[in-house]
């Protein structure tokens, strides 16, 4: 057999074979195609973790929606209605014995109550109206009593102002939730992309293993025919025989780790349904420059991290507010004015009513509390300088973390251009290699050699392709900025 007809039914049978291939792919059960930023997205609105981070957002919106209703009027109706009342009740008597009387009477009440809190002062204004109701059934007779109205002012002194303090920090972990949920769309984004990646490589690896297990087949058969012609030694056919056996347990061993990756990103992306996955080989990001004083700029402008930093050195100070407030003088102020009446006709309650005023001044003055008050203060001001510590070298690991990410981003986009190139020359040296063989001039240990630094050469590509998408989802992660299209990242 001459060396062009072996280099033609070698070449019938690979076209054959890969037609093969096509043909049961068709017969098998329905496929999902899928990108990187499909898969992104898919994960972004129905994976577990997604949910999660919507619930949280909701969660501190409420939060943040209860702790602006402390500063707005209150307004709050109660009363007692019926209170009806029927036993034996114990009365003084003018000389001093007790005799138990039978009681039957309704006792009902409503009041309207009104409450204004004052940040700045830590004050609190208030107002009410009452009506009361008194309907004695064994004399019948009825009595009324009543405040058509009633205000009041209570202020602390010298103490610890909550709504203050609440104003400052409250904003600011609002501010941090925000972001926090950002931040939690872009983990999903750099999560999807692992699992992404795991079961590309794997889908790639499945790939090499049918395409090599064909080949080798192919080859072993060539192989044959040159042994019948006495061309190749019984130990290369026997070589061959070996290939064929360990290509053909490559291919079940790919299978396995296929189906395991591809329901680890069915599983996290929430994609229900028995399709099979088909993942798109993304392509890199057009190249572009990253500065790193631009992205610590980003950084500390939009991550969670950034307000975190002022939140922690705003609550070491209202510890310590709190523990200057609540040592030495303690006083409150209360005040109030308004008016009262009885009478035995509901109207008559708002007639004249009678004026009443009250004004009064609590105090208290630790004496002897042993240096208690000194050591809490002085305890909440070491707190204080330990969170500013803290929180500077917080800062130097955060821009560290940054500097380090926007090296090793500039060093993928390097990688991926030579890691494209090494694919290139690989399958052309494949190639060429398998031409030489079927003519006769390369050896079946050299053949093996090239098919296998092709398959390292696809591996690293796919390999590439994940560090060099991870860097990018990661920057975008410490960002929160897209530098493709130049904006914040805003969901």
């Amino acid at each position: 057999m001459s060396r062009i007809l072996i280099f033609t039914v070698f070449f019938i049978m690979l076209i054959g074979g890969s037609l093969f291939v096509k043909a049961v792919n068709l017969v098998k059960c329905d496929t999902l195609k899928l990108t990187l930023k499909e898969a992104v997205g898919w994960a972004k609105t129905n994976s577990i973790a997604a949910k999660q981070a919507v619930t949280i957002k909701e969660t501190k919106y409420w939060e943040w929606r209860t702790f602006r209703s402390n500063y707005q009027p209150q307004l709050a109706l109660s009363g007692i209605l019926p209170g009806y009342n029927k036993a034996y009740a114990q009365v003084l008597q003018p000389n001093g014995t007790i005799l138990f009387q039978p009681i039957r009477n309704d006792n009902s009440s409503l009041t309207l109550d009104f409450k204004q809190s004052i940040a700045a002062t830590g004050g609190t204004i208030y107002g009410t109206t009452e009506l009361q109701r008194f309907s004695d059934f064994d004399r019948n007779t009825v009595l009324y009593n009543g405040t058509p109205y009633g205000l009041g002012y209570t202020q602390p002194l010298l103490q610890y102002n909550s709504l203050k303090w609440d104003k400052k920090i409250q904003p600011l972990k609002f501010n941090e939730s925000k972001q926090a949920y950002i931040e939690s769309q872009e983990q999903i984004s750099i999560k999807v992309t692992q699992y992404f990646f795991d079961l590309l490589l794997a889908q790639v690896n499945l790939r090499l293993a049918e395409a090599n297990f064909a080949n080798t087949g192919k080859i072993f058969n060539i192989a044959n025919a040159k042994f019948e012609l006495g061309k190749i030694a019984k130990n290369e056919i026997l070589q061959l025989q070996l290939e064929v056996l360990n290509a053909q347990k490559s291919v079940g061993t790919a299978k396995r780790d296929f189906e395991i990756a591809a329901l680890n990103l069915k599983s996290y992306s929430g994609i229900e349904g028995e399709e099979r996955l088909k993942l798109t080989v993304p392509d890199p990001v057009a190249q572009f420059s990253v500065s790193s004083d631009k992205v610590i700029a980003e950084a500390f402008e939009n991550r969670s991290d950034a307000i975190a930093f002022a939140r922690r050195l705003a609550e070491a100070k209202r510890e310590v507010a709190k523990a200057k407030g609540e040592n030495g003088l303690v006083a409150t102020l209360r005040a109030n004015v308004g008016f009262s009446n009885s009478a035995t006709r509901v109207f008559d309650v708002y007639r004249s009513p009678k004026s009443q005023q009250s004004i009064e001044l609590q105090l208290s003055i630790p004496v002897l509390d042993w240096g208690r008050s000194k050591s809490r203060t002085k305890t909440a001001q070491a707190n204080e300088q330990l969170a500013r510590y803290e929180v500077e070298q917080d800062k130097q690991t955060f821009k560290q973390e940054i500097i380090t990410q926007v090296t090793l981003f500039d060093m993928m986009q390097e990688q991926m251009e030579l890691t494209i190139r090494a694919d290139k020359i690989a399958s052309e040296k494949c190639q060429i290699a398998s031409e030489r063989y079927v003519l006769g001039s390369l050896s079946i240990t050299e053949l093996s050699i090239a098919f296998q630094e092709n398959d390292r050469a696809k591996r690293d590509f796919v390999a590439a392709l994940r560090d060099f998408w991870g860097a990018y989802y990661q920057l975008r992660f410490l960002s929160l900025y897209d530098f493709e299209t130049n904006q914040k990242i805003k969901y």
